[in-house]
Parts: structure tokens; sequence; C-alpha cells
């Protein structure tokens, strides 16, 4: 592969469909871009595959397995094409399966370049050094489980009916599956990467890592309730919605956002706890490693200011009144981080100023 494609890869195309990440790539040191980069790429493929409306949820698991069968080497080369199942076939043959069945229908430019570009991605894959390219493939396993989870707990998306995880302890798992274990993967490149950098023993910050990856799935899920129960998700446990005499069908309600408010600010408060873990993960990276640092920064100080906003949102299950950080308050956040970025007291005040606000909204 000629250096040209791969700086595509990694610059133009994951730039076009990573939004807010590409920022966090750009400040990451050298030697972490290309492994974290090119398995942000992978995930957004397999992301594409299982949010397509375009064939039903069943055809779309079988691509996923596919495509994750491809991402670890587990595809014979030599494999026949079984195109109802969607598994065993070689991997020319399953890259124009997904760009046949995915990527011709109305998704984003940017998305279907991705699935057009998936052949030198995998080859990339192949070009990592054995321990990035182990790494790279335990993390993509692991999300698309997390994919896998959904495809095989919801229904499709135009049922017409809701599906609940049942209890507290699924949504936990779920947020390890899709969040979590980016944090542990981040936390093993930067063991790799940048050795003696990080100042706590590696199963401190690999729990913490977790901690930080749930938090900000936690966010992600409070943020779009609304919108996953118009398509048959509800990630809200049945566990936590019984007590308060709510069923999943009840948060399409008019008056659903004030009855569902006490659950709000229970997982709000669990969502805090996760930062403050995140926020421990950051301040155990030295002052002088300051691109580390920021792409830590950024994600923590965006997230509290969407739960700030959350907080403070009497329609928070209303997907038109959805709590969403504006494009010119991320880019106050990244100026001010700068300042920042060294100062270990005015990095806590920061996160403890935010914190203040999202507890002084609570209600209960």
């Amino acid at each position: 592969m000629s250096d040209t494609t791969r700086a595509f890869l990694l610059g133009p195309l994951l730039k076009g469909v990573s939004r807010s990440f590409y920022l966090t790539m750009r400040v990451l040191p050298a030697g972490m871009r290309d492994p974290v980069g090119l398995a942000y790429l992978l995930a957004r493929a397999a992301d594409t595959i299982a949010d397509t409306t375009l064939v039903s949820p069943t055809r779309r698991l079988a691509l996923l397995m596919a495509f994750r069968d491809e991402i670890l080497g587990e595809t014979p080369a030599d494999a026949p094409l079984e195109p109802v199942a969607g598994q065993g076939a070689s991997r020319d043959q399953l890259l124009r399966q997904l760009q046949a069945e995915v990527g011709s229908g109305e998704i984003q430019s940017d998305e279907r370049t991705l699935l057009e570009s998936l052949g030198p991605a995998l080859d990339v894959l192949q070009q990592l050094s054995s321990p990035d390219r182990q790494a790279v493939r335990e993390i993509l396993a692991t999300l698309t489980s997390g994919m896998e989870f959904d495809l095989r707990t919801f229904p499709d998306e135009n049922a017409g009916e809701i599906v609940a995880l049942r209890e507290a302890e699924a949504l936990d798992r779920y947020t390890y599956l899709v969040a979590g274990c980016v944090g542990e993967f981040w936390t093993t490149m930067t063991y790799a990467h940048q050795p003696g950098t990080l100042r706590e023993a590696p199963e401190v910050m690999l729990a913490r890592g977790v901690r930080f990856g749930k938090a900000l799935q936690m966010t992600n899920v409070l943020r779009d309730c609304g919108k996953d129960l118009r398509i048959g998700r509800c990630y809200l446990p049945l566990e936590l919605l019984t007590p308060l005499g709510l069923t999943p069908q009840d948060l399409l309600g008019p008056d659903a956002s004030r009855r569902a408010r006490p659950l709000l600010d229970a997982l709000l408060r669990k969502t805090l706890d996760h930062y403050r873990e995140a926020l421990a993960y950051t301040l155990a990276i030295p002052r002088g490693a300051v691109r580390l640092r920021l792409a830590c920064l950024w994600p923590i100080f965006i997230g509290l200011e969407t739960l700030v906003l959350l907080a403070r949102n009497p329609a928070w299950l209303e997907p038109r009144q959805a709590s969403k950080v504006q494009r010119n308050d991320v880019y106050r956040m990244l100026v001010y981080s700068l300042t920042t970025v060294s100062w270990d007291g005015r990095i806590r005040n920061w996160a403890e100023r935010l914190i203040a606000q999202i507890e002084a909204s609570l209600r209960h």
C-alpha cells in the first residue's frame, strides 16, 4: 500500500467520518495515531453496517459477523459466497456485498467512501506491528459484540414496538461493550507507545479507563434516549422504570420527561461518578504530556457540558429538544483547555464547577 493511500485513510477519510474525534486524533502522540485511528475507522464501518435500515436486522447481523471474522483473520481466502447468511464469503466477495447492500443507499458520502475503502483499511491492519494488530482486533471484537447485542436485543426500527433492557447490570455491561472497552484499548496503546507516561499501575489505569469510556457512553445514552425510544430501543432498564410505575411505552407520552425525572437524576449521579474516575485518569498523565492530556480533557468537558444541558432540560425525552453542545461552545472549550492543560488545580476547578451545576439541577 502506498503512503498516499494510508495518509488518505487516516487523514481526510477519518476526518470525514469521525467529526469531533478527529480533533482528538490529531493531538495524539504520533505512535498512537495509526492504531487508534484505524480502530476507529473499522469500528465506524461496523457501526454503519449495524445501523443501516436498508436490510433487515437479521441480515445486518450476518454481514456484521462476517466483517468481524474478516477483521479477526478468520475468513478462509477461498471460502464460497453465501448470499443469504453473509458469512463464509471471501474477503473480496464480502466487501462487494457490503458496498452493494449497505453502501448503495442513502448514507452519508463519507460513510460510502469508508465502505469502499475497507480493503485498504484491512491492509493497514496487516501492516501494524503484531502487538498493535492484536490490540486492534481485540477492541473490534468487543465493540462488534456490543453491536451484536443491539441487533439481537431490540426489534426492527419499523416494527412499532419498544423493547427495554431488563436490569441495570445489562446497561452497565452494554456501556462496557461499546465504550468502556475503548478506555482499556486507549490505556494499552498509551503503555505501548508512551512508556513511562502513566503514573499509576496498569490495573488502576485500566479500571479508570473503563470508567472513562462508560462516562462518555452513559452521556450518549441519556442524551439520545428520546430518539432511541422512537426506533424501539429503551436503554433505561425495566428494573428502574417499574418502581416509578412506568413502562417503556409510557416514555413516549407528553409528560414522560417529568415522570421519568427521578430515573434521569439517579443515572446522572452514576454518570458523574464515572466522570470523576475519568478526571483521575487524566490527572495521572504528567503535565508535560500535553497531547495526551488534551486528548482526554476534550471528551471529558464536552461530556460534562452535555450533562449540564441535560440536567436543566425539562423535556429531556423529547428528540426535538435534545441536549447538544453547540459548535461554538466546543471551540470555546478547546481554546480554554490550552490554557489549563498543564495546571491540575485549574482542571479540577473547571470540572468541579460543571459537576456542581449538574448536581444543583438534580431534584431527587
